[in-house]
């Protein structure tokens, strides 16, 4: 080998031997020196991923709080959310989007198995097999919940009341709808089931909806976006 050749090998293990320390470094988070950063990190923002401070938004983060009154998309109809220490005075405004159909209260039926009849029993009599345990299960067929509106018990479903504990984030909006209903018209006989959808009345409902809520939280419907 001349001694040019090992000149070059020499150096070229010396660049190797450099670049192989310089590369690495005792803090897990760092992934050493990047000789192409923009081909792991592009120069946009990306909402979920943070890089280095965001100078536009005030948080300096890429991801933002939503607006004020953000609905999710195809969530319009069930906008029907009331503060959770607020008074239940103000769930009484509330009004189902949906009607008591066979189809809703068969779901009802379904989903108040799932999750009530436990504790308050197949019949409502809060006689379910929890009862015991937890003492003070309302009973649904007594006259003070008889009295109480739809709105009512879907705010109660919602975020809890005394010894029940809310189930909001185990029930979308839809099915405690479902469940009210249920309760309503079956369990304490409040009504007949609807033998079709009224499409119109559904709209309306969701529409004095939010004209109740406007009154309850002073939001403007301008002021929910939907995404």
């Amino acid at each position: 080998m001349s001694y040019l050749s090992k000149e070059k090998l020499k150096l070229s293990l010396v660049i190797f031997t450099s670049a192989t320390v310089l590369g690495c470094s005792n803090g897990p988070n760092d992934t050493g020196t990047q000789y192409a950063p923009q081909m792991y990190d592009d120069a946009a923002y990306e909402s979920l991923k943070q890089v280095d401070y965001n100078t536009v938004n005030p948080t300096r983060s890429n991801m933002r709080v939503p607006a004020q009154g953000t609905i999710p998309r195809g969530k319009l109809d069930y906008y029907t959310h009331i503060p959770k220490n607020d008074s239940l005075n103000q769930a009484d405004a509330l009004v189902s989007p949906i009607r008591p159909t066979e189809q809703v209260l068969a779901e009802g039926q379904v989903l108040y198995e799932r999750f009530c009849q436990h504790c308050h029993g197949a019949e409502g009599k809060g006689d379910g097999l929890v009862a015991p345990v937890y003492k003070g299960v309302a009973n649904l067929q007594s006259d003070a919940i008889k009295a109480a509106s739809l709105g009512h018990i879907f705010h109660v479903i919602t975020n809890g009341k005394g010894r029940m504990l809310p189930h909001g984030s185990q029930v979308n909006p839809q099915e405690r709808w479902e469940i009210a209903l249920y309760v309503k018209n079956v369990l304490q006989g409040a009504g007949e089931p609807a033998t079709e959808v009224n499409s119109e009345a559904a709209t309306e409902a969701s529409s004095k909806d939010g004209d109740d809520l406007q009154q309850a939280t002073g939001i403007q419907n301008s002021e929910k976006p939907t995404n």
